[in-house]
């Protein structure tokens, strides 16, 4: 299949219910950190991007959203076709001018302090990074608490940036600026917000 009609085909079939499905599967994992929300495959984007990051993508990308992809995205002109395609939004310069991320490879990105961390008065120009992960259990457990956590929550996403702890123990110290994490598996997505601690399970 050549370029223009990947870029063209596996948008939302339904694109308004299918956006409202997965921004409501956003705010409920950004509202109970480390939940799993289970999303059905309602995008088929160019690979590597995934079906479920793919969707965030059409849900919450505009022309009015930066995004920036990971080397392994970036070098498929297919990706930014049909992202541009099927959103508006540009693509970011750097990462620090980015509103949403997305991440192929967790394990190799850079680090989140060279994302967007917005500024005091507007915590919310930072960027939402989306990283694609193969499952929530087969990692390092995390054992999350904060804000929408009743006590504490467990999650063991698969292919982390490396340091990721002593990186998030920087990106809290940063609140109310800082990076949100959306991690997007087969299955559906969990989410990290800024508010959420998030230390290794001690054996």
């Amino acid at each position: 299949m050549d370029i223009a009609a990947q870029s063209i085909e596996g948008g939302f079939a339904d694109p308004v219910f299918n956006a409202q499905t997965v921004f409501r599967a956003v705010m409920d994992a950004m509202a109970r950190p480390g939940s799993v929300q289970p999303l059905p495959a309602l995008a088929r984007p160019p690979a590597p991007l995934s079906a479920t990051a793919g969707a965030v993508a059409l849900a919450l990308c505009d022309n009015d959203t930066p995004l920036w992809l990971d080397p392994a995205l970036h070098a498929s002109a297919a990706i930014g076709s049909w992202l541009g395609f099927h959103t508006g939004a540009p693509l970011a310069n750097t990462p620090a001018d980015a509103h949403f991320a997305f991440v192929a490879t967790p394990a190799e990105m850079m680090a989140l302090d060279g994302f967007a961390q917005g500024t005091q008065d507007y915590p919310d120009r930072s960027t939402t990074l989306i990283l694609q992960v193969s499952d929530l259990v087969s990692g390092t457990p995390l054992l999350l608490e904060g804000p929408g956590i009743e006590t504490s929550a467990t999650i063991a996403p698969a292919q982390m940036p490396r340091h990721f702890i002593e990186q998030w123990k920087q990106n809290i110290q940063r609140f109310p600026r800082g990076v949100d994490i959306i991690l997007a598996t087969a299955e559906g997505i969990a989410c990290l917000p800024r508010t959420t601690r998030i230390k290794t399970m001690e054996a």
